[in-house]
């Protein structure tokens, strides 16, 4: 049976979106998950919806508990993980509201515990692939369902994942250009990399609501800039899932 996780934030936990909310509290062997969890029905489809940075946004990137997330939505009987994340464009060409479908990240976080096999039993050694860490299936279906919805999307791109909360310093933005990232945010790698390990197809809808501090013709990304262009924009990742998670077989 299909039942799809969403890690996402601000105006996907409102339970007016889902048929028969149910809210429920869980703890995994890695500690307790950002949120509680928001199960319930989307386009037919049995989902749950967790809260990255907590239902207030009280907890910073690099406290938020990947581990116990991801287990808690391996251990809720998640088979997909579709995440949402606001990111700073890298590129010219990715405008402010532009939808992203990544297939790379690099991962450039410092203070994460970002793999479930932190020891080996003997003779049982864990060495994930990480060659593709976005699921192509799933992938292929965001990019089908936007276009079956006349949504506009980038169908691919590098997204570089820092350690946060501050922004990138100039030079940053301009290395990881150079690097060839065309996206920056603070919470997919870890995510994705964990995922893939626990087994779970996983992808990413990423906005772009800045463009990081790279343009030196306009004034560095500011938290408030993120969050108005994100709100001004939510609905169409809300209509995108909710097109793709009724066509997840």
């Amino acid at each position: 049976m299909v039942k799809v996780g969403i890690i996402g934030g601000s105006g996907l936990e409102n339970p007016d979106i889902l048929k028969s909310p149910e809210e429920r509290n869980i703890e995994t062997p890695y500690g307790l998950p950002s949120s509680s969890l928001l199960s319930g029905k989307l386009n037919g489809t049995d989902i749950i919806i967790l809260s990255r940075h907590g239902r207030h946004h009280t907890i910073p990137p690099s406290e938020v508990n990947n581990r116990a997330n991801i287990s808690a939505l391996k251990e809720s009987g998640c088979t997909h993980i579709i995440s949402t994340t606001a990111c700073g464009s890298l590129r010219e060409d990715i405008g402010r509201g532009d939808l992203v479908i990544p297939d790379q990240f690099i991962d450039f976080t410092r203070h994460r515990s970002i793999t479930f096999f932190s020891e080996f039993e003997p003779g049982k050694m864990k060495h994930t692939s990480m060659a593709d860490p976005f699921d192509r299936t799933l992938r292929n279906l965001i990019i089908s369902s936007a276009s079956e919805i006349g949504l506009p999307v980038h169908k691919t791109g590098t997204v570089i994942t820092i350690e946060g909360p501050r922004f990138s310093t100039r030079a940053e933005s301009g290395m990881f250009r150079i690097w060839g990232a065309d996206l920056v945010n603070m919470s997919v790698a870890p995510e994705a990399i964990l995922a893939n390990e626990i087994g779970i197809p996983y992808a990413a809808i990423a906005m772009s609501t800045d463009y990081d501090c790279w343009k030196e013709d306009e004034a560095p990304v500011s938290w408030e800039e993120v969050i108005a262009v994100f709100n001004k924009n939510v609905g169409n990742v809300l209509q995108l899932l909710i097109k793709v998670i009724g066509s997840i077989k």
